[in-house]
């Protein structure tokens, strides 16, 4: 509960004229989906992309890096996995404010979960991007060697394997990294920004 005695203060700098100073809108692009489905190395080829491309401002927020700093103190229970949403959907919100184009990836396995974030920023600043691939191309890859542990018994609460995953029910976008290449979702990605006049179709 917040308290009585906290109240935020109005910047007087906009978010239109960190916009404009910027030359793109800012945005949060959330990539949901299995463990192994390309959401990271999707989130860091777009980054790429949009940084030397189109001069974008950005900041990627990945699953294995907030877990090290920010998100230490939490495990992998159900109410610790929502709070990691909780807190990157918090932290997410305030780049946004500072203008930048948010890129997120991170499992975030539970609808709610995705929504609450989705709340917490202005319509259409939030872009809920499926990473979809199939789980037994997932457990494939496995480039961490999770899904075998959470077989063998040695890992809880995974997603795909002992705990369920959520789809998207309508997502702005899905990139099917089964049957596309990085670039190809990237562009796919990238297309749809420019649709939306988020950034600015490159010379």
């Amino acid at each position: 509960m917040i308290s009585k005695e906290i109240h935020p203060h109005q910047h007087t700098v906009t978010l239109q004229a960190r916009s404009l100073v910027k030359g793109h809108q800012p945005l949060v692009i959330w990539m949901t989906g299995l463990s192994g489905s390309g959401k990271s190395t999707i989130a860091n080829a777009l980054e790429h992309k949009l940084v030397l491309t189109f001069q974008a401002h950005t900041c990627l927020l990945d699953g294995d890096n907030i877990r090290t700093g920010l998100n230490a103190d939490l495990g992998f229970s159900e109410e610790d996995r929502r709070e990691n949403i909780r807190r990157i959907g918090e932290v997410a919100k305030l780049m946004y404010n500072a203008g930048l184009i948010v890129i997120t990836a991170f499992i975030s396995p539970f609808r709610t979960d995705r929504d609450r974030v989705r709340a917490l920023l202005p319509e259409g600043g939030f872009w809920e991007i499926f990473v979809s691939c199939p789980l037994e191309i997932c457990q494939q890859r496995d480039p961490k060697g999770l899904y075998q542990k959470a077989i063998n018994g040695e890992l809880s609460e995974f997603t795909g394997v002992t705990s369920p995953y959520e789809p998207p029910d309508a997502p702005e976008l899905e990139v099917q990294s089964d049957k596309y290449s990085v670039d190809e979702c990237v562009e796919m990605i990238i297309a749809r920004m420019i649709e939306n006049k988020v950034i600015t179709k490159s010379n």
